[in-house]
């Protein structure tokens, strides 16, 4: 009988909540704060670490999870009798950690040979940020509970990152541009304009696909973007914002009208708002397959 246990690093912002209902280890995103180190989730709160944001004199900075953090929940999985792990990581192409997960399971395999054959390890990169693979996680933790298997969990999962899209709406430029890590936001130039970018993340890459004149016509904006490309026969849709929290709600509602339902709203944690600024507002849906 397959007993599978699910790793996510804290940078797929999955609520405390969820966390616990579900039993999901979530190795922490180490994060640089003028000069200190700290780790995303366990030493602040995603609301905590917007008023530090607020505060610093330079522009955190986030590094990989350790090797060592990803073999010490892989060990305590096989010591538990798990016979899968599951583990999704953010975007590789932005994030050194998914290649520190594939490190720790070769070095749990070196270390203890038996393993091999008593628990099979799957890392996937999500080629996505925040709850876009923060959500089907939880989602494969309840098709687990609902007594799926591995291969359709599996299969669900690389469906999802096959049709995932976000489109982030960045009310500030400061902290894009001085981070570097959204490129395509680096090399705007709108401020004088006052335009404000809309940004599609698809595939871990990034690109500039919308203007907006001014604030107020940035969620219009995502909206319309949204209904032009997402998915008729897939109702997900999720609304994320940072310290601002009415922006989401502004996002939020203005879904709600043209779908006629309610729309989950979560806040985006410190991984994203570092590179995209705390000012965001961000529609996560399922587009096309790629």
């Amino acid at each position: 009988m397959q007993k599978i246990k699910f790793i996510a690093d804290t940078a797929s912002d999955i609520p405390d909540d969820l966390m616990l209902k579900y039993n999901i280890d979530m190795p922490s995103v180490p994060i640089a704060v003028d000069g200190k180190e700290y780790f995303e989730r366990r030493s602040f709160s995603i609301h905590e670490f917007y008023k530090i944001l607020a505060k610093t004199k330079e522009i955190p900075k986030t590094s990989r999870v350790p090797a060592d953090d990803f073999l010490a929940f892989y060990e305590k999985a096989y010591e538990d009798g798990y016979t899968d792990i599951i583990c999704v990581t953010i975007n590789a192409g932005g994030s050194g950690t998914n290649m520190s997960a594939h490190m720790a399971r070769d070095i749990l395999y070196k270390k203890r040979p038996e393993a091999k054959d008593k628990i099979k390890i799957h890392i996937i990169d999500s080629k996505t940020y925040t709850m876009a693979y923060g959500y089907p996680v939880v989602q494969s933790a309840r098709m687990a509970q609902d007594g799926k298997d591995v291969g359709e969990i599996l299969l669900y999962l690389h469906d999802f990152f096959d049709t995932c899209e976000v489109l982030l709406g960045c009310y500030t430029l400061e902290y894009a541009k001085k981070s570097g890590r959204i490129s395509s936001v680096a090399a705007f130039a709108g401020d004088a304009l006052g335009l404000k970018p809309v940004v599609e993340m698809i595939d871990g890459r990034t690109k500039v696909v919308a203007k907006a004149r001014g604030d107020k016509q940035l969620i219009p904006q995502l909206v319309k973007l949204y209904e032009e490309r997402r998915c008729s026969e897939d109702g997900f849709v999720m609304v994320a914002c940072g310290s601002v929290t009415q922006y989401g709600i502004d996002l939020q509602q203005a879904l709600k009208e043209k779908l006629g339902r309610d729309v989950p709203i979560f806040n985006a944690g410190a991984s994203i708002v570092i590179n995209s600024g705390p000012n965001i507002a961000a529609v996560i849906y399922r587009g096309r397959k790629r």
